[in-house]
């Protein structure tokens, strides 16, 4: 089974390679971000995300709490380099939304009986069931790869200037990040992978220890520099290139 539908302003494409998993399973994965997108968005103004920031919500619902919750845990973990509410802006918790939504997503088709899957959400991914190869982008050069990665079962998350430019934002300086030119991160969840990325190049050049640090997370990244970084344990497959230095 195979889908693909634009959600949330990025494509979002699904392969189940189980067959009697049936269509419906596909049809409560898009449902849902079609559900988020509506929820969470800080581009709706009738989304749950825009009134709670009026101050026309009294009460939050459990999901939005969980969200603003592990913004805050990344907002205390990075200084304030990674934060929901910049200045001069509304509240945009979009840095966890969308990993975590697609991690949730992942849920349902497990819970449909899905083992082998792979789901793609704007470049940012969950497998099971693998092993699955996901090219990481070369961050000046569309048609280029800098490394492959192979993952059995787990998430990877990019965040990087060349798709929406300097659109992340340093929470203590106010400024567009620019110490990093991509990183990567391969972790358990989505959820982890999608905000430990924007968090580290939040963060600049720092974020990579940073990232590495955090535990079930293997890093690729590049500076502004050009300078290759990689953890030890990065998921390299066999024939891609390993040159960089290990942090």
């Amino acid at each position: 089974m195979r889908r693909v539908e634009h959600v949330m302003g990025f494509p979002v494409s699904l392969r189940v390679d189980d067959d009697h998993v049936r269509e419906a399973a596909a049809d409560a994965v898009f449902a849902w971000l079609r559900e988020v997108d509506a929820r969470f968005s800080p581009f709706r103004s009738d989304s749950e995300v825009c009134r709670l920031d009026r101050g026309e919500r009294p009460t939050v619902s459990a999901e939005l709490r969980e969200v603003l919750d592990l913004c805050e845990d990344y907002r205390l973990a990075t200084g304030g380099a990674f934060d929901a509410r910049l200045p001069g802006r509304g509240l945009d918790p979009g840095a966890v939304v969308k990993g975590w939504s697609v991690q949730r997503a992942s849920g349902l088709l497990r819970a449909a009986g899905a083992r082998r899957f792979c789901l793609n959400a704007g470049g940012d991914v969950i497998v099971a069931g693998g092993p699955w190869r996901v090219g990481v982008r070369h961050p000046e050069q569309a048609d280029r790869l800098c490394t492959v990665l192979e993952i059995a079962d787990g998430a990877v998350a990019t965040s990087a200037r060349y798709e929406r430019g300097d659109h992340i934002v340093d929470g203590r300086t106010g400024r567009p990040a620019t110490g990093l030119l991509g990183v990567t991160v391969v972790a358990p969840t989505l959820t982890e992978a999608d905000a430990v990325a924007t968090a580290a190049f939040a963060m600049g050049a720092e974020g990579v220890e940073w990232a590495a640090a955090r535990e079930g997370c293997e890093v690729f990244a590049v500076d502004a520099a050009r300078r290759v970084f990689r953890t030890p344990g990065l998921p390299v497959a066999a024939e891609s290139p390993r040159r960089g230095a290990q942090v």
